[in-house]
This record gives C-alpha cells, sequence and structure tokens, in this order.
C-alpha cells in the first residue's frame, strides 16, 4: 500500500538540503524577474505584445456628474506578467486575441509588477489570426444556443473566464472549483488517457515488446499530452499545481516513497515556488492546495476505513473543509449550496461523457439539465470576519500532529454552515 512506504526526508539534514536548493532556486527566478521588471520600468512607456484575458464594461460618474461607461482589459504580457487597462466603450470585442500595445507603466513597483497593475494604453495593432483556442470557442458557440451554456463549457475546455454573473451564480451553488480547471479535471483525463490506451497498447505489447512496462510507457504518453493540454491553456495556477504534483507523486512513487504525504505536498509547494515565484501572489493556486491538503488530511486520519465509506465520506469531508473559503473569499451562499456535494460527486461522470459527446457532435444533450441548475441559484451575500479564516487555517495546520485541532476545525466548519444557511432563509 502506498501509505507504507517510506518517507521522503529521512532525517532534518535531508529536508535541510533541499531546502538549502530552493532557496537559490528562488533567488535566481527572482533576479531574473527583477532583470526583466527593471526593463519594464527602463522607460515612461514600452510596447509588449499580449493576449485578453477579460473584458468587461464599468461605468462611473466623471467630473461633469455624468456617468461615463468604458471597457477594461485584463492582460496577460508575453513576458508573463498581468496588468489592467481601460479603452474606450467602443472598442470591440477582444477577448482571447493577441494584441500588440503600448503601456505606461514606468512608475509601478516591483511588487505590482509580481501580482499585476494597472496602467494607461494604447492598443497598437489586433491580430486578426484565429488561435486554436478561439478556433474551439467558435466551435462550442456553435453547438450551444444559449451563451450562457457555451461559456460553461469554454470555461472547462479552453479555461476561458467565466462572465462575473455566472461566476457569482456558481459561487453561490457552491460548485466555481468545477468550473476553474485544476487537479480534478486533470485527474479525470488522466485515466480517460490510461485506459483509452491500455488496450491498442496491450495488443501492439504482446507481438512487438513484452518487456516494455505499460505503468511507465501509459504515464511518459499521458503526461506529454497533458503538459501539450497545460501549455495550451496558458497554465493556469491550480492547473500548473496539478500537473506538477503528477511528475512528482510518480516520480516518488517508481522510487518506493510514500505519497499520501504532507511531505509531497511540501515538496511539491516548495518546487512550484522556487521556480514560479508569482504564485505566491496566485489566490488559485492557494485554493488548490487547500483541496489537496484536506484530502491528504482525510487519508491520513481514516485511512483504516474500507474503501467505499471513503468514497462516500470524501466529498462530504471536502466540502464542509473548503466551506469557510467560499465563505469569506467570495461571500455568497444559497440554500442550494451543501447540494455541491452531489453535483461535485456527478461531475466525474459528466467532464468526460460531455467531451465525448462534443465530439460526435451531441454536446448539447445536457443544455436543458445546465439551465435548470442555473436557475436554481437564489444568490445572497454572507459575510464572516477574515479572522475566522485565520483560525480555521492556523486548526488546519495542528491538525496534521494533533487529532483535537482537527475534531475543533471541524466543528467550526459546521458551524458557519448552519449560520450560513440561517442567514439566506
Amino acid at each position: 500500500m502506498l501509505l507504507e512506504k517510506v518517507q521522503l526526508f529521512n532525517t532534518k539534514k535531508d529536508f535541510f538540503i533541499f531546502l538549502l536548493g530552493c532557496f537559490f532556486i528562488l533567488n535566481y527566478t527572482l533576479l531574473i524577474e527583477y532583470n526583466n521588471y527593471k526593463k519594464l520600468t527602463q522607460f515612461d512607456s514600452t510596447i509588449t505584445k499580449a493576449i485578453v484575458l477579460k473584458q468587461y464594461s464599468k461605468t462611473k460618474i466623471n467630473k461633469h456628474n455624468k456617468l461615463k461607461t468604458y471597457q477594461i482589459l485584463k492582460l496577460k504580457s508575453s513576458q508573463d506578467f498581468t496588468f489592467y487597462t481601460s479603452q474606450n466603450n467602443t472598442i470591440q470585442n477582444l477577448l482571447g486575441k493577441y494584441i500588440t500595445i503600448e503601456i505606461w507603466a514606468g512608475k509601478i513597483s516591483f511588487y505590482e509588477y509580481m501580482t499585476s497593475f494597472y496602467t494607461f494604453s494604447k492598443i497598437l495593432h489586433i491580430n486578426t489570426t484565429i488561435t486554436l483556442k478561439q478556433q474551439l470557442n467558435f466551435t462550442l458557440d456553435a453547438k450551444h444556443k444559449d451563451s450562457n451554456i457555451s461559456s460553461i463549457y469554454k470555461a472547462l475546455y479552453s479555461a476561458t473566464p467565466l462572465p462575473k454573473r455566472l461566476q457569482e451564480t456558481f459561487s453561490a451553488l457552491g460548485i466555481s472549483h468545477l468550473l476553474a480547471i485544476s487537479g480534478f479535471h486533470l485527474g479525470v483525463l488522466a485515466t480517460l488517457l490510461y485506459f483509452l490506451l491500455k488496450l491498442p497498447y496491450k495488443f501492439l505489447q504482446n507481438r512487438y515488446f513484452p518487456y516494455r512496462n505499460y505503468k511507465l510507457d501509459s504515464f511518459i504518453f499521458i503526461a506529454f499530452t497533458l503538459l501539450i493540454y497545460v501549455i495550451f491553456l496558458d497554465s493556469p495556477p491550480s492547473l500548473l499545481r496539478a500537473y506538477t504534483m503528477m511528475i512528482v507523486g510518480f516520480f516518488l512513487y517508481d522510487r518506493g516513497y510514500k505519497i499520501i504525504s504532507m511531505q509531497t505536498l511540501l515538496l511539491t509547494i516548495l518546487l512550484l515556488l522556487s521556480f514560479f515565484p508569482r504564485l505566491f501572489f496566485a489566490l488559485g493556486f492557494w485554493l488548490s492546495i487547500a483541496g489537496v491538503f484536506y484530502i491528504f488530511l482525510f487519508l491520513i486520519y481514516f485511512k483504516n476505513l474500507t474503501k467505499i465509506w471513503q468514497f462516500l465520506l470524501l466529498p462530504i469531508w471536502v466540502y464542509l473543509m473548503m466551506l469557510p473559503y467560499s465563505l469569506i473569499i467570495f461571500g455568497s451562499f444559497s440554500i442550494y449550496h451543501p447540494l455541491s456535494i452531489i453535483w461535485t460527486s456527478l461531475f466525474t461522470l459528466f467532464y468526460p461523457l460531455s467531451i465525448f459527446l462534443h465530439f460526435i457532435n451531441f454536446g448539447d444533450i445536457f443544455d436543458t439539465m445546465l439551465n435548470e441548475l442555473l436557475s436554481l441559484s437564489s444568490l445572497k451575500s454572507v459575510y464572516f470576519h477574515p479572522l475566522w479564516l485565520q483560525i480555521f487555517i492556523g486548526l488546519s495546520l495542528l491538525s496534521i500532529k494533533n487529532i483535537w485541532s482537527m475534531y475543533i476545525m471541524f466543528s467550526l466548519s459546521i458551524t458557519m454552515l448552519i449560520y450560513s444557511i440561517y442567514q439566506v432563509t
């Protein structure tokens, strides 16, 4: 069994050496980022190429007490920094397009460069070449009459951000994590590829290369295929975490190390932060880490349960453990929110089936069902002081070694759920 394998760091010295290596890598990557930052801010303005990640309208009252509507763009440059800018309301739909833009970023700080910043800009050129991701999105638009439904599938397949209203709806329903491509989706795709490859591989193996190992060969194929997918989606933080953890997990498993361990998670976090320091400021990355942390915590504390009980209880556990993050960070809830436990379980079947149905031109089969789901939302705001989340995180860390902290943490989450239901009813 995986839990019976050896620990990764047997001594404090091993861990210290690994930590020291990560420290040097982090300093080197930060040095590269700082050098790029100095180049960006060397002059008052600079020209860069970028992709438009989000585009939405915003209204404000100007100095003449008149309403002014303009467009806000969120962009990611070819140098990997993210920024916001505003444009005239008459500008065309640029979502997903590559543009050449002049930005005035001479006075931004290094912290703003590493996170995101607002700047004035001037669009110089719009690339009219249709990208592969745009082609996929156009295909999805053609297959679904309702724009909300096509937006859902675009979020699922091409990591296209949802419109704000839909984001709020899914947050209130407690299933916004299903629309943000992460380890859950990567796991489903990896499993699907594993079984699709198995029969043709076994057929060829028996005839031409019986000496080969299917587990190793299938992993290489799956890892390479998913790497292309991760790059195609522009490496969202949660997906990058999941892919890295898959690689690290197989590497450790192949060498007899224990996988279901907080050490494995810590190893992944340190490696990712060392090579990609921008992840320090990515909320999606930390929420993804939190999800894996609570799954590991469950498997460590309840490892003696049968597989059936683990399968039944794990979705309930993860829902309750992630609930404080959802309530405090997003502040929205509905009476249907707890039903996300069921919808998350059903999503394991829905996601690969929906991919198959789109391939055979029956992708609209679930449209009515999805519209019914959207109609359930009765969005209401709930409020909890951020201190509650800090306490919950502290209890979570203590739970690694102290079971009583786990009980208190569990009770706190149940209390927050009951109080949230009381607020919206």
